[in-house]
């Protein structure tokens, strides 16, 4: 430990902000956990208690305005984001937003109106499989046209239950929130409309929930991605990305890397859950994160809050195409600040 190491605040201190305190204390260089915020005290009592010279707060703006904060990351629910983040943007520090940015457009537009009125990005949002070797494998391949065009993306994101009060609209927001960052971000284009079919309803989904749903992208250039969401697959965690280019396919997620088919049993294991899957992606995220923030700026890799924004507005479209059919997704123009 460094006086030079970025002092970072924690607010949220559930599941994913347990998990995320273990990572800064353990594998993350060059920086240390201060504080710990969240309105149940006694689990940031229990979060911050885990590593040593952390304190907690029962008060989320306590951690945000302590003087030795250097940075925050947030892992509270979405609601409450946009107040956490417009504090943190007011004070001028950086900060680490686990998705969704905000849980609608309109709210994430105001933390973009915010951030830029302060003239400088300090917003990332969470969207880890950015720095998972194999999406980034499959980025590079894409960019470099080896395969020429990409045409199709075919997507696949299953979780072996859901937990309790998860709803139909929930599969959009909280899971296929990523597929539309991945997709954008995999294709360098934006999503113009969305849609949504329900298949029969697997007899493991709680009463209420529509599960799984296909639901297609289609984006300003002319790809179209399918997505699987399936949330009580109950054999485990499983999220692939295959990429149906003019000469050859690559897929991200198979066991065993990247496997790219070009001129013409498998076998392996199953990961558990997201934590497992995505362990090194997270890292590396928090990683980039805390050197970018060490010396005031930005990964320019990672999402930005117009990322987090336009994933608000395809989140929203996807909703609405759940009843309505194929559904337009509402973009404002894209602010120089962010191009």
């Amino acid at each position: 430990m460094s006086e030079h190491d970025l002092r970072i605040g924690l607010v949220g201190a559930g599941r994913m902000g347990g998990d995320h305190a273990r990572r800064i204390h353990e594998r993350i260089s060059g920086a240390r956990l201060v504080a710990v915020g969240d309105p149940d005290a006694d689990r940031a009592e229990q979060v911050a208690a885990s590593v040593p010279g952390a304190r907690s707060h029962g008060d989320p703006y306590e951690v945000i305005s302590s003087s030795d904060v250097d940075a925050l990351v947030i892992a509270s629910p979405g609601v409450v984001h946009e107040p956490l983040l417009l504090a943190a943007i007011e004070r001028g520090i950086p900060v680490l937003c686990e998705k969704p940015l905000t849980p609608d457009s309109t709210s994430s537009l105001r933390v973009l109106e915010a951030e830029q009125a302060g003239g400088k990005r300090l917003v990332q949002v969470g969207f880890m499989r950015r720095f998972d070797p194999e999406h980034v494998e499959l980025r590079e391949l894409l960019r470099s046209g080896a395969l020429g065009r990409a045409l199709v993306l075919h997507c696949a994101h299953r979780n072996p239950s859901s937990p309790p009060g998860f709803t139909s609209e929930m599969m959009i927001f909280d899971s296929v929130v990523h597929e539309f960052d991945t997709v954008r971000w995999l294709v360098g284009e934006e999503i113009r409309a969305v849609s949504v079919r329900r298949p029969r309803t697997t007899s493991a989904a709680p009463a209420g929930l529509a599960d799984p749903q296909l639901v297609t992208i289609e984006t300003t250039g002319g790809v179209v991605a399918d997505v699987e969401i399936f949330v009580n697959c109950g054999f485990g965690y499983q999220v692939r990305c295959e990429a149906v280019c003019e000469h050859g396919t690559a897929l991200a997620g198979a066991a065993g890397g990247l496997r790219v088919h070009g001129t013409a049993g498998w076998g392996g294991r199953i990961d558990a859950d997201f934590s497992e899957r995505f362990a090194t992606a997270f890292d590396r995220e928090f990683q980039r994160w805390a050197d970018a923030a060490r010396t005031g700026g930005v990964d320019p890799d990672a999402a930005s809050a117009w990322d987090g924004y336009a994933a608000a507005a395809a989140c929203e479209a996807g909703v609405r195409a759940q009843s309505e059919g194929t559904t337009e997704v509402r973009l404002v123009e894209r602010p120089g600040f962010y191009a």
